[in-house]
């Protein structure tokens, strides 16, 4: 059997197991992850049992580590395998309660171990002056005395394994408050959350949208999961309609999503002057050590190339035929529909090929891993929807997919085997306590792997229709990506600001400023329609402050680096691969220049945007 071919989605079971991820790799049976969760369930207590004895020295330092890396690697294998099978099939009762009794053990672990940073903590009088020897990989345990330092790094080896820990958990110090002040902080934190979960439940839960008329006169109703499919409308009434049906809501609400957004900015505000922050944003970005001047260089670098998105923007009205462009026509097909039928198999070759610039030794993993049972293909009855990697330390990572024969899919597919090549690599040059990556460089390798298929994929089609698909598809990621995320970005910059100052963010105020920014990033050949000023009131991203930017920026990365790497420049294919074994043995911002890419710099985001106006004047050109 090559591909399903019947249009009724069947049970799981009925599935043919060629196209399921071989999940026996992480346990052969149920059983066996029965055995290891109880095993591990009583094996947790060890851990506690170290509490208070941290300070006796390195012996009891690294006997603590080892066994905790050691229970910890158990527990993702569980974690992962209960929450691998739940996704097969959602309406499964017995991996529901299997998914459950892993989530209740991760409560417990980290009951277990909630000792180990605050007992660390109290150990270190002066961190300052050790925090300068880092970059030269000098002893940076804590500062308690020459003495203490030789014996815990020079005597005794083993411990050279931690300085990079010991850094990341020291490297804060003058921002923790005492013992008093951490406590109430704590408690102010677990209130100061409620911000984010009451705009999550009016979001999610409570606010309606009127539905709206179809070509038919049939109604449609419009949700937070059918409104972009409905902006992609061809049928401008229907966009319309759409927008409008959205924003009536948020705007009767306009007032009190203004006073929650003002008072997630206020909680931010307060803790970063709490712990002696500069701004909110130094304190969102810290945590994942980048320096501030990556985000403002970020926008400053975006608005030099403005003419760029605004050309993008012509471009769209003229291919729409519109005589006057609107905020709902962003995101209508400016093609006319191409289908590309793709079966698996096909997706797989088309993929190979496209990623063979990465060189035989990728290829050869990646290979392996989309035949040997990495990938769970299609869709089935229950199954969760969407895709991503995902896996446990000590196996190889795992994909879910709900494939469709198209194109679009095929992208998916290297997407993902993007992130799982990252996961392998990593995995496999790195020690478990440095193996993850963070969510700045997360994006990377996914993105690269799509820059590099369109690539391939351009070259090798003579066909005009074809071509346009995948031009329009190209510019559609940089407007969405780097442009749009861009100018969230710049929003919240401008926000935290104010609530820093304390100056007044009513809904007026973050009404005006939103619009203002539209005008900006898009120009005067669009109308900037009254509704989109009140956008900013249904952006879930906005209450984790700082985070969108990081798509941006990863999107500008992988962009600049599948450009060194067609053009052939070997350093930074070889430092690529070192970037995909560093999991998180370096600083994001160091990783990334181990592929020649300096994101404190503007070139890497300048290489993304001169291909974004390369291939609007390929299409421009076929219009």
């Amino acid at each position: 059997m090559e591909e399903n071919k019947e249009k009724t989605v069947k049970k799981r079971q009925e599935c043919d197991p060629a196209y399921q991820w071989h999940i026996q790799d992480l346990y052969a049976s149920d059983e066996a992850w029965e055995k290891d969760y109880e095993s591990l369930t009583s094996e947790i207590q060890s851990l506690a049992a170290y509490e208070g004895r941290l300070k006796e020295g390195s012996e009891v330092f690294v006997e603590y580590m080892r066994k905790k890396e050691a229970l910890m690697k158990k527990f993702e294998a569980i974690y992962v395998y209960a929450n691998q099978r739940y996704h097969e099939d959602t309406g499964n009762s017995f991996y529901q309660g299997l998914a459950g009794k892993a989530q209740t053990l991760s409560i417990q672990l980290d009951s277990a171990v909630v000792f180990e940073e605050p007992e660390l903590l109290a150990i270190a009088t002066r961190i300052g002056e050790l925090l300068g020897f880092y970059p030269q990989c000098q002893p940076i345990l804590l500062a308690i005395g020459k003495k203490t330092i030789d014996s815990w790094f020079t005597q005794n080896m083993d411990m050279q394994l931690y300085k990079r820990y010991f850094y990341e958990l020291f490297r804060q110090q003058k921002h923790v408050l005492s013992k008093e002040e951490e406590a109430i902080l704590a408690d102010v934190s677990d209130m100061s959350a409620d911000v984010s979960n009451i705009f999550s439940m009016f979001n999610n839960a409570d606010i309606r949208f009127p539905s709206i008329e179809g070509k038919e006169g049939e109604k449609i109703p419009v949700s937070h999961g059918r409104y972009t499919l409905l902006l992609e409308s061809r049928d401008v009434n229907i966009r319309k309609s759409a927008f409008e049906s959205v924003y009536s809501q948020y705007g009767q609400y306009r007032n009190t999503l203004a006073a929650l957004y003002a008072a997630n900015l206020k909680n931010t505000a307060f803790f970063a002057k709490k712990r002696h922050y500069n701004s909110s944003l130094e304190m969102a970005l810290e945590g994942g050590e980048i320096p501030t001047s990556v985000y403002t260089n970020l926008i400053d670098t975006v608005h030099e190339h403005m003419d760029l998105m605004h050309r993008y923007v012509s471009l769209r009205k003229k291919a729409l035929k519109a005589e006057e462009l609107h905020m709902y026509d962003l995101y209508a097909p400016m093609v006319d529909e191409f289908e590309m039928k793709v079966p698996f198999s096909k997706a797989k070759e088309i993929v190979k090929k496209g990623l063979a610039p990465l060189g035989k030794e990728y290829g050869k993993v990646l290979s392996d891993g989309m035949e040997s049972g990495w990938i769970d293909v299609y869709e089935n009855e229950g199954k969760r929807s969407g895709a991503y990697s995902w896996g446990a330390y000590g196996c190889h990572p795992f994909v879910l997919m709900n494939y469709q024969d198209n194109l679009n899919n095929v992208f998916t597919l290297a997407h993902e085997m993007g992130h799982s090549m990252h996961s392998y690599y990593s995995d496999k040059n790195q020690p478990y306590i440095y193996a993850g990556y963070r969510i700045f460089v997360a994006e990377v390798a996914s993105t690269c792997n799509e820059a590099l298929l369109m690539e391939y994929l351009l070259k090798n089609t003579e066909e005009k229709k074809e071509k346009m698909y995948l031009i329009n598809y190209f510019l559609e990621q940089f407007k969405g990506t780097l442009y749009r995320q861009t100018m969230f970005a710049e929003f919240e910059k401008i926000t935290h600001e104010m609530a820093w100052n304390k100056e007044p963010l009513t809904a007026e105020v973050l009404c005006d400023i939103y619009y203002k920014l539209n005008q900006k990033y898009f120009g005067e050949d669009i109308v900037i329609d009254k509704e989109i000023a009140l956008e900013w009131a249904r952006i879930p991203h906005f209450y984790t402050p700082f985070y969108v930017y990081q798509y941006a920026t990863g999107y500008s990365a992988a962009i600049a680096i599948s450009r060194k790497i067609l053009s052939g420049d070997e350093r930074a294919k070889e430092g690529y691969f070192k970037f995909l074994s560093g999991g998180s043995s370096m600083n994001p911002i160091d990783l990334l220049r181990l592929c020649n890419v300096d994101m404190a710099a503007k070139e890497p985001i300048e290489s993304a945007l001169k291909l974004f106006g390369e291939l609007l004047d390929e299409m421009e050109e076929m219009l």
